[in-house]
């Protein structure tokens, strides 16, 4: 969640902030950034997904063009088609995905 990231930037920042060889300061500034990067790709993925989501329980559609009366939360998450737009989009930037056991 939230708070374990922010720890995990925190430790990487003060690791940063005690360092005193500039070429091992430099590395960690790297690793730092590596790592806020790809929490940044996860957090642009979510908001993705909740746009999704937010658009098929506004729409009311399902995917073969029917029309619902009402899609509830969790039918509306099933069927917003972020399972397979994500991969896409998330293609297309250059982002690779990690795996679940990270």
């Amino acid at each position: 969640g939230a708070t374990s990231w922010m720890e995990a930037m925190q430790s990487k920042v003060q690791a940063i902030l005690a360092e005193d060889d500039k070429e091992r300061k430099s590395i960690l500034c790297n690793e730092a950034y590596s790592v806020f990067s790809q929490y940044e790709n996860v957090e642009a993925t979510s908001i993705l997904e909740m746009a999704l989501w937010k658009g098929k329980m506004k729409s009311g559609w399902t995917n073969d063009g029917t029309k619902r009366q009402a899609v509830d939360r969790g039918e509306s998450r099933c069927i917003c088609g972020a399972n397979v737009v994500i991969p896409n989009v998330v293609t297309f930037l250059g982002i690779i995905p990690r795996d679940e056991d990270d």
